[in-house]
């Protein structure tokens, strides 16, 4: 299981946008002054994406690696659970049975 405890890259992040407002979830792959580079998924997608994983579909959905500028960054969160609500990679594990970064191909960043 991934666990980070601080915000880097190979850390699971939801970044909250501005202009337009958006929540993009996946995993940090670069952050500095320019921006931050994260590839996953718009967190609105994120069921319906962990759905077709889970059912071995050809998902429609697939992650991205994108860029966001600085500019456009009003937070960075870590994914991690809530007592016990599990994090949502938590629940991309258990309902996939697969694990996150191996899925991602992006190999243990940690």
């Amino acid at each position: 299981m991934l666990r980070v405890d601080r915000i880097r890259p190979g850390a699971v992040v939801i970044l909250y946008l501005k202009e337009p407002k958006e929540r993009f979830w996946g995993v940090l792959r670069s952050l500095d002054g320019t921006g931050a580079s994260v590839l996953g998924v718009d967190l609105q997608a994120f069921d319906d994406w962990m759905r077709q994983v889970a059912d071995a579909a050809v998902p429609d959905i697939t992650p991205s690696l994108v860029f966001f500028p600085l500019l456009r960054v009003e937070k960075i969160l870590l994914d991690m659970p809530s007592g016990e609500i599990p994090s949502l990679v938590e629940r991309f594990e258990a309902r996939t049975g697969r694990d996150l970064l191996a899925y991602l191909g992006v190999g243990d960043l940690s």
